[in-house]
């Protein structure tokens, strides 16, 4: 199955599990008329719309490039965990106001056994949900369906919160918890949704993925050969399930282009290899120079101009350079 596939048989799991939670949800906060249920029900409205934008744009990242959109579609992922992202943020300002308005003027809470265990389903069901959904996405590259899963990973953490509040309203008969637990979680849902909105943003300006580079460094490190004399000016740039890796390999310059092509296929095949078959990996070939002699630690070197004294170790620094390694 293709990475773009299970990312969207994924996110079909998760609206069809939002829709099932946020009808419990409500129905928990019928029977209690708890602001703080009114809370979880509230960010789960969040969710199934959410779910469906996240859902629409994985079919649309799903799409095959045209001419119009010749790095394909999954740019669209970026926007849609954007939208989610300032959703979430918004659903944390309602659940404030509601918590205040309920301080100023408090209700009678009934049923509140039966509404902490429908909430406490709702709270595993997500969380297992959201597990799965980051974890497919971070292996498949989807910022879309991290997105998803982190919201429902977090509602998760709330809906524990409202639980841990209403087993004390329970036994202690304190009413104003309800309130105060909502304002709580009300902060933790903007912090998370103005998190992914970071995320998103830094997506669409194709800003580093700093972790992301020293992995692949430290691969090309580990299996670095005698032919592969540097690697420089390497970019990364995230298409949705899609990474673009593109960069300059320097290799003895009396290699035809077989040869030097051969060496290309190597690092293809190890960059797929350790990051999935979803990378896409355009190299431009450029032939050593004279003063590539110092830092080539090729044995049976016939062009050999000058003697080998040390490996230049590749780091983020000078592999991102668009400057051939030399010694300094």
């Amino acid at each position: 199955m293709t990475a773009s596939k299970e990312n969207l048989n994924v996110q079909k799991l998760v609206v069809g599990v939002g829709l099932v939670l946020f009808v419990i949800k409500i129905v928990a906060w019928y029977i209690t008329s708890s602001v703080a249920i009114l809370t979880d029900a509230l960010e789960s409205t969040v969710n199934v719309v959410a779910s469906f934008i996240g859902l629409y744009s994985l079919i649309l990242s799903a799409k095959p490039r045209d001419t119009e959109h010749p790095y394909g579609h999954g740019k669209v992922e970026f926007i849609s965990a954007g939208i989610e992202g300032a959703l979430i943020a918004v659903a944390g300002l309602v659940i404030i106001y509601e918590a205040i308005n309920n301080l100023r003027h408090p209700h009678e809470i009934g049923s509140l056994d039966f509404g902490i265990l429908l909430v406490g389903v709702a709270a595993a069901v997500n969380f297992g949900v959201g597990f799965l959904a980051v974890k497919r996405g971070r292996k498949n590259n989807s910022l879309a369906l991290i997105a998803s899963g982190t919201h429902l990973k977090s509602d998760t953490y709330s809906s524990i919160g409202i639980i841990a509040g209403l087993v004390l309203m329970r036994f202690t008969g304190w009413v104003w918890v309800d309130s105060v637990v909502a304002l709580i979680f009300a902060f933790v849902i903007i912090f998370t949704g103005l998190k992914i909105v970071r995320s998103s943003i830094a997506g669409i300006m194709d800003e580093v993925d700093e972790e992301l580079l020293k992995k692949i460094v430290a691969t090309l490190n580990e299996h670095r050969e005698e032919n592969w004399v540097d690697v420089h000016n390497l970019r990364i740039i995230k298409y949705g399930s899609v990474l673009h890796l593109d960069f300059h390999f320097t290799v003895p310059w009396y290699l035809n282009v077989h040869q030097a092509h051969v060496e290309v296929d190597k690092i293809d095949h190890l960059v797929k290899e350790k990051f999935g078959e979803s990378v896409e990996m355009f190299v431009h070939t450029d032939g050593c120079l004279d003063f590539s002699c110092q830092i080539c630690s090729k044995q049976d070197c016939p062009e050999r101009k000058a003697a080998f004294v040390k490996r230049v170790e590749w780091v983020v620094g000078n592999i991102s350079s668009n400057n051939k390694h030399r010694l300094e």
